[in-house]
């Protein structure tokens, strides 16, 4: 059968110097599942199987509802926070998105001027806290300024009103910019914490196995997490650093971290606790998955996981914390971090962190560690798999209500998780 030819750019999400992902991610892109595996049919015309581990595992069976289409590369999924049924989609050219849950109109905020090679371009979006009454938001994109490259956060305003047709956003200040040395493991997502204050993830920089040693560097913002205040600037700079952060009086280290220790954190989130869940994609051999604390070291590059890397033997280990989910790349090769569920149609799936692979279009779902356990690793019963599916599984969204949804890089479609009967073959 002759295969179509497909732009897999992406396919680094973070490992661009793993050729045996961008194969795998290839071949997914071009062949559906085997019904004959372990099979569940939905009336989805998705194909669905489980294989590998996930066929001993515990299941939770759910369908995937297409909700919208002809989005090009989706980077990320947000809701609009004073209209639950506008679904606010980024795409990795450039192009800020939206599109109405109600009467599938949709139209376009914003486009902004990107690089996209590799893991570059348009890749995250947080709305402030108080967006109902300043209209503001944020953008993470990879751009060029002043003759380099790299990542820039960014201050919007969106105009009020009912209607969005025909709406432009507009940029009102550059917030911080970070030097890249390579396109890819610029991870991308923004995220407003509990304490209103905006968490930005930043991976080494690449290429592979952080040859610049950014991750266990606390001198560059690069392999970490940043906590800053956007609403109180402060020291010549358009934001502050939190008196709380963990290097605020240090003279040497960047005050701005958070933590540190981070290969490329591809989606991280809060949950109902406050803590801060994140996913960062592995090298070699390792996904993982970190509640992520102040003033921690998670790593990168001495560890990948909780396995030794640089040496691959007799690490030094004390002081590094461990992640809360780790699995190899038997099972996937790139992994992609979501939510805990907290909607109303899937009862099993509820108070549950539901997370992915891009590569494999694996979904799981983890019953995390109680308050006082941060850091316990979770047992395999404690996690559930939700199958394979034919997609690369590139960001998650979540609704309002806490339903969940998902973006399929390669189609640009958006799906919503939903429950499903299983029907056994």
């Amino acid at each position: 059968m002759k295969r179509p030819i497909l732009i897999v750019v992406f396919v680094a999400l973070l490992c661009v110097s793993c050729t045996k992902v961008r194969r795998a991610a290839m071949e997914l892109a071009v062949e559906r599942p085997s019904s004959s595996q372990n099979s569940i049919s939905f009336s989805d015309p998705l194909t669905l199987v489980f294989d590998g581990l996930d066929a001993t595992r515990k299941r939770i069976a759910v369908s995937l509802k297409e909700v919208a289409r002809d989005f090009r590369h989706p980077t990320d999924i947000q809701f609009l926070p004073d209209r639950p049924s506008i679904m606010i989609v980024l795409e990795q050219e450039g192009k800020m998105k939206w599109h109405s849950l109600e009467d599938d109109t949709s139209g376009t905020i914003l486009e902004l001027k990107v690089l996209t090679v590799s893991e570059q371009g348009l890749l995250g979006l947080a709305f402030h806290p108080n967006f109902r009454s300043n209209r503001k938001f944020y953008l993470n994109a990879t751009v060029k300024s002043a003759g380099k490259e790299g990542t820039q956060i960014s201050e919007w305003k969106l105009p009020g009103g009912e209607n969005l047709a025909g709406v432009r956003a507009a940029q009102t200040e550059i917030i911080l910019e970070v030097q890249q040395p390579y396109a890819n493991h610029n991870a991308g997502q923004l995220a407003f914490g509990p304490d209103g204050l905006l968490y930005i993830g930043l991976g080494d920089g690449g290429w592979g196995g952080d040859p610049h040693g950014h991750g266990q560097n606390r001198e560059t913002l690069l392999g970490a997490m940043l906590r800053i205040d956007v609403d109180h600037p402060a020291g010549g700079k358009p934001y502050g650093i939190p008196k709380d952060n963990p290097f605020v009086e240090s003279a040497r280290f960047r005050r701005e971290i958070w933590a540190w220790g981070l290969r490329n954190p591809w989606r991280y989130s809060f949950d109902p606790q406050g803590r801060l869940i994140a996913a960062d994609v592995g090298q070699d051999l390792w996904e993982e998955i970190s509640i992520v604390e102040r003033g921690k070291n998670y790593g990168w590059n001495i560890r990948e996981g909780s396995h030794c890397f640089k040496p691959s033997e007799n690490c030094p280990e004390k002081g590094l914390e461990d992640p809360i989910i780790e699995y190899g790349h038997e099972e996937g090769q790139s992994i992609t971090g979501g939510y805990v569920y907290s909607g109303k149609k899937i009862s099993e799936l509820f108070g549950k962190y539901l997370f992915g692979d891009f590569v494999t279009g694996r979904l799981w779902a983890a019953e995390l560690p109680k308050s006082g356990e941060a850091h316990r690793r979770l047992r395999g019963e404690e996690i559930y798999t939700l199958g394979r599916w034919p997609l690369q599984i590139v960001t998650f969204g979540k609704g309002l209500d806490g339903e969940l949804y998902l973006a399929d890089y390669r189609s640009g479609m958006i799906y919503r998780i939903e429950a499903a009967q299983i029907e056994r073959e």
